[in-house]
């Protein structure tokens, strides 16, 4: 088997109205930032799978061996600099069953969709759990 840039739909089912979102590059970046109105936010976040099942690229962060996950930034990290909120939604990658990773190593875009809001109704922050596990689009 090859490497294999596949395609991870990061939707934020609820997303706060007026609020930056994008994704994170790895210097830190918003990537693909844009202001959410009442309608699910998605990103695509390009992902490359490797041959042993690892997942790297652009906007892929690793702690320890295994573990991997792609940052949504909110407000001032998504690049709004008069938000009050600056805060990150860490999403985990490496739990993606292996039978929905060969979906996507044949092409097949997969998605995860997410929570926007906290109890308080701020937007969502820290270790962001899906409202549903991953699925082939």
């Amino acid at each position: 088997m090859a490497r294999t840039d596949i395609r991870l739909r990061l939707t934020i089912q609820d997303p706060v109205p007026g609020v930056r979102y994008s994704l994170q590059g790895k210097e830190g970046e918003p990537v693909d930032a844009a202001t959410a109105s009442d309608a699910p936010l998605s990103f695509e976040a390009p992902v490359t799978l490797n041959d042993d099942g690892r997942l790297t690229g652009p906007f892929v962060r690793r702690e320890g061996a295994t573990r991997r996950f792609v940052y949504i930034a909110i407000g001032k990290h998504a690049g709004d600099p008069d938000s009050p909120w600056d805060r990150r939604a860490k999403i985990d990658i490496h739990d993606i069953p292996a039978d929905l990773l060969q979906a996507a190593r044949d092409g097949r875009p997969l998605e995860l969709r997410l929570p926007g809001r906290g109890r308080d109704g701020s937007p969502v922050c820290a270790t962001v759990r899906p409202l549903a596990p991953w699925a082939g689009i």
